[in-house]
This record gives structure tokens, sequence and C-alpha cells, in this order.
């Protein structure tokens, strides 16, 4: 959940923006996987441009699919190369671009010790959609590093750039967070307060402060066998 500040014209618009984002991993063979990364916004926004009012609605959906190799490179080099698909799914137009947009995508991280870094990058062209609006070509680049200590707090720092090709506009958020992983149940989350600065920002975009609270739940395949004895086992007692 993502909130967002002075935007538009008059700086006197607000979001608030959350993200549903299962990323989840498809065996393929013993050499690779498919991971595909979905984002579906539910959006809330108040005043973007002058007389606008509100508005509460789902965005535009965006999909990646990342085919990764199992064994990582050099060692230690994990990597993911596919495309990146954007679906004009908002359900109302000041919420989406009403365009299809695909392009490249990839993703690489690395672990050394107690440290994790890495880059998301992609780039999206507008293929069709509604001729009235402008056409997209953007690109996308999210490097990120975090500290993690033996107690399962961490320390991340990242960014999520954006590069407009048609306004030659950049967005430079700057995100620090603070995840911390507990266990509810069997079940493990990351949970994480983060506050951001909007280094760069395009006219009438949101500027000044990002707040955002995250919540990830981890589904390991231990945990999902584990899951499914203790059904099987209910049932059986139950039978």
């Amino acid at each position: 959940m993502n909130c967002d500040q002075n935007i538009g014209p008059l700086d006197d618009g607000w979001k608030l923006q959350t993200n549903f984002q299962p990323v989840i991993p498809f065996h393929l063979n013993e050499n690779w996987n498919l991971i595909s990364r979905t984002i579906v916004p539910v959006i809330y926004q108040d005043d973007i441009f002058p007389g606008s009012g509100s508005d509460f609605r789902l965005g535009d959906i965006n999909l990646s699919l990342f085919f990764s190799p199992k064994k990582p490179a050099f060692g230690a080099l994990l990597w993911g190369a596919g495309p990146v698909l954007l679906f004009p799914t908002a359900t109302e137009s000041l919420l989406g671009s009403e365009k299809w947009g695909a392009g490249p995508a990839a993703v690489a991280l690395t672990i050394r010790g107690s440290w994790t870094m890495g880059a998301l990058a992609n780039n999206i062209w507008s293929y069709a959609g509604d001729n009235d609006r402008p056409d997209i070509s953007n690109t996308f680049l999210q490097p990120f590093v975090a500290y993690t200590w033996p107690s399962a707090w961490i320390v991340s720092v990242q960014s999520e750039c954006t590069y407009n090709w048609k306004t030659e506009n950049w967005s430079v958020p700057v995100n620090a967070a603070v995840p911390k992983l507990v266990r509810w149940g069997k079940l493990p989350v990351s949970m994480q307060v983060s506050l951001g600065y909007r280094a760069e920002s395009p006219d009438a975009g949101p500027e000044g402060f990002r707040f955002r609270l995250q919540v990830s739940f981890v589904l390991p395949k231990l945990f999902l066998t584990l899951l499914n004895r203790e059904t099987n086992g209910n049932l059986q007692k139950r039978g």
C-alpha cells in the first residue's frame, strides 16, 4: 500500500494505491523455472486534476514472466528474463492508460553473506488501444540492496525509476524500508514499513514523501506439503 501526495498542477491531489502482487514459480524442467510476477493495482485518488473529485477503482494490470535457470550463473548470480505485458483493465479512464503494452523484462540478484543486491528492469511499448490516448514508451528500473541480521530484521534501500521516452521525464523515488520476518503459525510472513522521497518527478506528478506498508506471505514448498498433510489428516480423522 503506497500513499503519494502533492499530485496535480495545483499540488492538491493525493493517491492511495494498493498492489496485490503474487510472485509464483512454475517448474518447467530440471534446468528451468518460469516465474510470474503480476501487479494488480487498486487505486483511490482525490483531486488529481482540478474538479476531478475522487475515484476508487481497479488500475491497469502488469504481468512479467521470467524464464530463470535453476543453477545460478557464476555460482552466485540468480537471473531471469522474459516478456512484460500491460493490460488496460482500469475501470476508470483517469486510473489507466487505455493501452495494450508489451516489452522485454529482466531481473538479476546475488546474495553475499548477509547482503542481497540486484535489479529488475523492463520497457513497455503500447501497440493497441484508444487512439486518443498518448502512446506508451516507458523504461522501469528497480535497483535494490538489503542487509539481513540473524534476528530476521532487515534494512533495505531501493528505487523504482521510470523514464517516459515520449515526454522525456524521469520519476525517481528512493525508498528505505525496515522489514521483519515473522511467523503466523507455520506461515512465514514478511512485514515492512517504508519511507520514500521523490528525488525527481514529472510536472503534475507526486512530490515529496511516499509512505508504504507491505505484507508478504511466503509459501515455501515445505509449508504447502505440511498444510496438505494436516488437511488430509483432519479429513481422515473426521472420516
